[in-house]
């Protein structure tokens, strides 16, 4: 009776969502391709890879989580070399990243509906040997239909943000049979590991391993030759002092051109590098540089020979924030001056560069606080701060190798969370 009335309300969450889904799935265009896998509805090809049965199905959102995905897989076949993989995500962004990384023999899907009809037909196809879920993606008929058909059930990297936790402690109705249906429950801080047992999940399945973001490899390819090309053809040379704005939102973009036009005045050398979460809101970027009258170059319209290096290069790709952020001498990142719960830090760290965030990491506190604790990260309160914080670190070249530095290290000595997940999981999968 209790999950009858969750499909009930699923199904009435699905229906208010489904306009603004359409207009997603317009404006960014990915969302409309494979949708039938939404449905569990499968090409012959995928069909026939699925067919093997015995995977290993790893769900990750999106961008974030695909890459703990990823890196969890390679941890996990370098164990256990004839291991196969189903990799669903949510968002299109998150697909587009797997997509460049999976191939045969594992399959990349999108993550069917959690309606109980399609969640049973997604089941029968794939015939997963465990179901691992990264982070906070508790479908409640994905994992009581996987326990049902004796299949184990682990959370990685498990976090549960304030927001969440306030929101699920009013259906613990849910929760508490649901979380007890998880087989093991691997977390990145203590605070996590509260806020799980008291939603109901077993205290012996919970453990603190720390955060898999902190295993992100440092090897990059050839993405950072590419990015200084990139720049070079667009008459961005070498030797330009490089302001980067990553993963930036609605309003991020408008304060950081405010800031780069205040601090150009007196480095006269720089030059801002806008990379937006989203690509398909480049139009807005666009008009927001437009309307303070500075020059633009888009990576997609980037041609060889340009006269003249342009005010901001607006990078409208996907998959190559990493890449800019190698050649970047000072770094914010976005989701956290004008939105809420922040970007991955731990990306740009790897390339041993200075970071600037704003007030608001909720998505990310255990990891903000380590850095602030190292002294490895600039946290600032508003756009006055932001344009401070940048002056300082652009006038210092030592300093920026220090911070940049501090962050390098800092994740060298958090890592290790991925081998510690799989030493748990071990028991489980035999």
């Amino acid at each position: 009776m209790l999950w009858f009335f969750y499909n009930i309300l699923f199904a009435i969450g699905m229906l208010v969502m489904l306009p603004r889904a359409i207009v997603r799935m317009r404006r960014r265009g990915g969302y409309a391709r494979n949708f039938g896998q939404r449905f569990a509805r499968y090409s012959p090809e995928t069909l026939a890879q699925l067919g093997e049965g015995g995977r290993v199905w790893v769900h990750a959102v999106s961008v974030g989580e695909v890459f703990v995905a990823l890196r969890f897989m390679q941890e996990f076949r370098a164990r256990r070399p004839d291991a196969k993989f189903v990799l669903s995500t949510t968002t299109s962004t998150g697909h587009a990243i797997a997509a460049k990384e999976v191939a045969a023999p594992d399959v990349l899907i999108y993550l069917p509906v959690d309606f109980t009809g399609v969640m049973k037909k997604a089941l029968a196809i794939i015939r997963p040997s465990a179901l691992v879920l990264v982070e906070c993606e508790l479908w409640p008929n994905l994992i009581r239909l996987a326990k049902r058909g004796g299949v184990p059930v682990i959370l990685i990297n498990g976090r549960i943000s304030d927001h969440s936790y306030s929101g699920y402690s009013k259906l613990r109705v849910f929760t508490r049979p649901l979380l007890a249906q998880v087989d093991l429950l691997c977390v990145q801080s203590e605070d996590d590991r509260r806020k799980l047992a008291d939603l109901g999940a077993d205290p012996a399945r919970l453990h603190v391993v720390g955060s898999a973001k902190y295993d992100m490899t440092a090897d990059n390819g050839d993405g950072e030759e590419k990015a200084r090309a990139a720049l070079q053809a667009a008459g961005i040379a070498r030797d330009r002092l490089i302001l980067l704005g990553g993963s930036t939102w609605a309003g991020e973009e408008e304060a950081l051109l405010d800031v780069y036009k205040e601090l150009r005045a007196t480095i006269k050398e720089l030059v801002l590098v806008l990379v937006p979460r989203h690509a398909e809101r480049r139009d807005q970027v666009l008009a927001a540089i437009a309307d303070r009258g500075l020059s633009v170059v888009r990576r997609t319209e980037v041609k060889v020979g340009a006269s003249a290096a342009p005010d901001v290069l607006l990078v409208d790709t996907t998959g190559e924030l990493r890449s800019f952020y190698a050649c970047a001498d000072v770094i914010f990142v976005g989701k956290s001056l004008c939105e809420h719960g922040g970007q991955n830090i731990i990306e740009p760290a790897l390339c041993g560069k200075p970071i600037l965030v704003g007030p608001n990491m909720e998505n990310f506190v255990v990891v903000a606080q380590d850095f602030l604790a190292a002294g490895a990260l600039v946290q600032v309160r508003d756009v006055a701060g932001l344009r401070d914080a940048a002056r300082e670190l652009l006038a210092d070249p030592a300093k920026r190798a220090s911070l940049g530095e501090k962050a390098r290290l800092l994740v060298r000595e958090k890592a290790g969370a991925v081998r510690k997940t799989i030493d748990l999981m071990s028991p489980i999968l035999g």
